[in-house]
């Protein structure tokens, strides 16, 4: 794992949470077993919806300040975060042996190839050009410690926007790994 600790930056950070939760819907795919299914797919989602909020909370003002475009650019991503956080919810309601579920996973799959795919090959190259290193680095520390906090559920109807998630973000993360802890749910 990549932290400021270690030189990181945002970047590297973001990068290696895409190829995480990538992983894991790979191991969805090779597991027959329910329970194992289940298990992976709430750790995909729970790291899914942790990453989002914190690119929301941190990484998205930064491209709205520095990136030509970036408005445009941070209206996109949040998009298919919107659609993104639909697929998951509906994930976790699903019996993950139906034929709905593997339509689902191949649809959060879809969308989450494209936005990564966006990310780095044309969002997060431009900012490693035009944003000073340190403040890369700074923005890691940010990052993580919100992912820390953030839900580790979807929240479709939640406003997918840096104050919300400042103001009650902490607060529904709390109650998020509540429920987690109470349910027996597998997150990271």
């Amino acid at each position: 794992m990549t932290s400021p600790q270690n030189g990181g930056d945002v970047i590297d950070v973001l990068v290696s949470d895409h190829r995480d939760v990538t992983a894991l819907i790979g191991n969805i795919w090779s597991v027959a077993d329910p329970m194992i299914r289940r298990d992976l797919t709430d750790t995909a989602i729970s790291e899914l919806v942790r990453h989002a909020v914190a690119e929301e909370m941190y990484v998205y003002p930064v491209m709205r300040k520095y990136l030509d475009g970036g408005d445009k650019a941070v209206e996109h991503d949040v998009e298919e975060h919107k659609e993104l956080e639909q697929t998951m919810k509906r994930l976790e309601d699903l019996d993950v042996s139906t034929p709905e579920f593997d339509e689902a996973l191949r649809a959060l799959e879809t969308v989450l190839a494209d936005h990564v795919q966006d990310e780095e090959s044309e969002q997060f190259p431009e900012l490693r050009r035009v944003v000073p290193h340190e403040e890369l680095v700074e923005l890691a520390g940010k990052v993580e410690t919100a992912k820390k906090l953030a839900p580790t559920r979807p929240h479709p109807a939640a406003p997918n926007a840096e104050l919300f998630h400042k103001l009650v973000g902490p607060g529904v993360g709390l109650v998020d790994r509540l429920r987690d802890k109470l349910t027996g749910r597998a997150t990271k």
